[in-house]
């Protein structure tokens, strides 16, 4: 196989696919993966790498920072729309250098159905959330709801807003690009224009959310996808030394969640609650986030390896993003989650369902009473460590990057017999 992949977001909607492309090189295939530049660290020295969305990725990390009303909010959304626009222009430009197979694509990259439908090759949608696929089970997870279940399958409704919102940008890169007939605006991204079902491989274990009964078999939960190569990180001798100085430590960040320049506003929260809990922290600043400074509790940093820091550490506390729960649960720690938007309130009610960690605390409620009270409870409560062990090692027994290759191989297979005929 020649197998694309395409991905735009933030670190969880990157290094997953990362991890397959790994895989699917050592496993004989040719893998590259499509990205944005700042991103290409993250991808195996054996994995070809091609940047795309660089200035998507650019003006988004920018705009976290500086979003404060919907002022602000339609400058950002005309910059990405330009940044959107040289991306698919990128994509069709890697695909024709590639020549793939198949492709894989993450929704967020918007061109993955199209070039591939201009290629004549298969297309698989795929990212780390139950997001694309309707069910009676729970509502798209962007709802904090639980709702009736065939309410909960009509909110995947929610997912023709690429198609409405996006439509007239891409039809015109379907037409004056790709040569393609127009596509309907009510298209709701799990078919393609021939009719057929697009499969879906969603990174994310069936121990952390279970598959739903009605998922219909184009939709496959893999289980995680992490990288296997060797970590090669050497970590500050004096992060290494805080680590060591005393128990317990945990970790807190907020990630990508910088916007709305309220990081001082954040970082006091942070500093009253450590303090008043008594906890030493490695504090992540994430993308503007935080803007802390280091004192004998804590240690900030910009960015740390997940895999390499969360095994180091007796707990996490995070804002919910798909990546960062899955490292913490890999991990094995009880985690609290202080959500902030999309799909993190449907984490942070899974790590509480599953017992791994106190209810989720929306990070707009906290004060540092409440963040320090639900800090105590996460590092005191036994259960949340033994349910969390328990839970690592379910996902330690998966091999998701294996079962997406296993599923990849066969729609391959099942291509090059169609072409056969």
């Amino acid at each position: 196989m020649r197998v694309l992949i395409l991905t735009f977001g933030t670190r969880g909607d990157v290094e997953p696919f990362a991890a397959l492309a790994e895989r699917l090189t050592a496993a004989g295939h040719t893998a590259v993966l499509a990205a944005p530049e700042p991103y290409r660290a993250t991808v195996a020295a054996d994995v070809r790498f091609e940047p795309m969305a660089t200035e998507m990725d650019r003006v988004m990390r920018a705009g976290m920072t500086r979003l404060r009303g919907p002022g602000h909010a339609l400058t950002l959304a005309r910059e990405m729309a330009q940044g959107m626009r040289v991306s698919l222009r990128e994509q069709w430009q890697i695909a024709q250098r590639v020549q793939p197979t198949v492709i894989v694509a993450h929704p967020k990259a918007l061109g993955g159905l199209h070039v591939a439908e201009r290629l004549g090759v298969p297309f698989v949608a795929s990212l780390p959330l139950p997001f694309l696929t309707p069910t009676t089970a729970f509502p798209v997870p962007f709802l904090t709801r639980q709702l009736p279940g065939s309410l909960n399958r009509i909110t995947y409704d929610f997912n023709r807003f690429t198609a409405l919102a996006y439509g007239g940008m891409i039809n015109r890169f379907r037409r004056g690009t790709l040569g393609l007939p127009r596509m309907s605006r009510s298209t709701d991204y799990l078919t393609t224009r021939a009719g057929t079902a697009v499969p879906v491989l969603y990174p994310f274990s069936r121990h952390v959310v279970p598959v739903p009964a009605d998922y219909p078999p184009s939709a496959h939960v893999t289980g995680y996808w992490f990288a296997e190569t060797p970590q090669t990180w050497e970590p500050p001798r004096d992060l290494v030394a805080f680590l060591a100085r005393g128990r317990p430590v945990i970790y807190l960040g907020f990630g990508s969640m910088g916007f709305g320049g309220r990081a001082e506003d954040r970082s006091r929260l942070v500093r009253e609650a450590l303090a008043e809990v008594g906890a030493r922290a490695v504090v992540s600043t994430g993308w503007g986030a935080l803007t802390i400074e280091a004192n004998e509790h804590i240690y900030p940093v910009d960015e740390v390896p997940h895999d390499w820091l969360f095994p180091r550490v007796d707990a996490v506390v995070h804002h919910g993003g798909s990546g960062t729960t899955a490292a913490g649960l890999r991990a094995g720690k009880p985690t609290l989650v202080c959500p902030v938007l999309g799909d993190q309130p449907f984490w942070g009610r899974r790590v509480h369902e599953l017992g791994v960690g106190p209810g989720p605390l929306p990070l707009r409620r906290a004060t540092s009473q409440i963040l320090a009270a639900r800090i105590a409870d996460l590092l005191s409560n036994a259960a949340y460590a033994a349910a969390a062990r328990a839970l690592s090692a379910q996902i330690g027994s998966e091999d998701g990057p294996g079962d997406a290759i296993r599923v990849l191989e066969q729609i391959d297979i099942q291509a090059a017999q169609h072409h056969a005929r």
